[in-house]
């Protein structure tokens, strides 16, 4: 009795923090800070394991219908039954996995449509992870990559992201950067996120 009240608090706890953008317990992809440009940070990250799938459209409601069908998957919807919380563990059967940091959305090849991600804890590999039931979501291996990231709060909207990745581009025009693939939205925070405490970042590739 006793567990599940602690496990209840700390639910509610952790969702009030969410609403102000804290992250209790959030594993994010660990990454070596390289440089700095004015307010871009140049990053690179190891390989990683994530959940995607495929959706048509690239704003707001592509990012609904991708954030649903992977949590479909997190969420109980594999092969091993395995159920997969998001945030903080959930009072449920099965084993607890939290998902990481951020969510990301990119442009899938030119075609208008998107590509959503959930990144999985480091404690998974594509031989541990359960298998999806809906087709339409796969598990991939992410290669070690070298980015450059801005970062923003408030409206994440797709003219808002498009607004910063224009911006993250210009800034590297004349640096000793280059770019290397498309520019990838990344998103920390829950949409009930006060706008001004939300963590949202735009970042390209680049190569070496």
């Amino acid at each position: 009795m006793l567990t599940k009240i602690a496990g209840t608090a700390t639910q509610f706890i952790e969702g009030v923090g969410g609403v102000f953008g804290i992250r209790a317990g959030t594993e994010e992809p660990l990454y070596v800070h390289e440089d700095n440009i004015g307010e871009i940070e140049i990053r690179r990250y190891g390989p990683r394991v994530a959940a995607q799938t495929s959706v048509k459209g690239d704003g707001q409601d592509a990012r609904s219908e991708g954030f649903r069908r992977l949590a479909g998957y997190i969420f109980g919807g594999n092969h091993r039954k395995t159920k997969i919380a998001m945030t903080a563990p959930v009072a449920q059967h099965g084993e607890k996995i939290a998902m990481t940091a951020p969510v990301a959305q990119t442009h899938a090849g030119g075609t208008g449509d998107s590509v959503i991600r959930f990144y999985m804890p480091s404690k998974w590999s594509m031989e541990t992870l359960p298998e999806p039931d809906d087709s339409s979501v796969t598990v991939v291996e992410v290669p070690s990559e070298r980015f450059a990231v801005l970062r923003f709060s408030g409206d994440r909207s797709s003219t808002a992201v498009t607004t910063k990745s224009a911006e993250l581009l210009t800034a590297l025009q004349g640096t000793d950067f280059t770019t290397d693939g498309q520019p990838v939205a990344w998103f920390y925070d829950p949409p009930w996120t006060l706008p001004f405490r939300r963590r949202n970042e735009v970042a390209v590739p680049l190569t070496g």
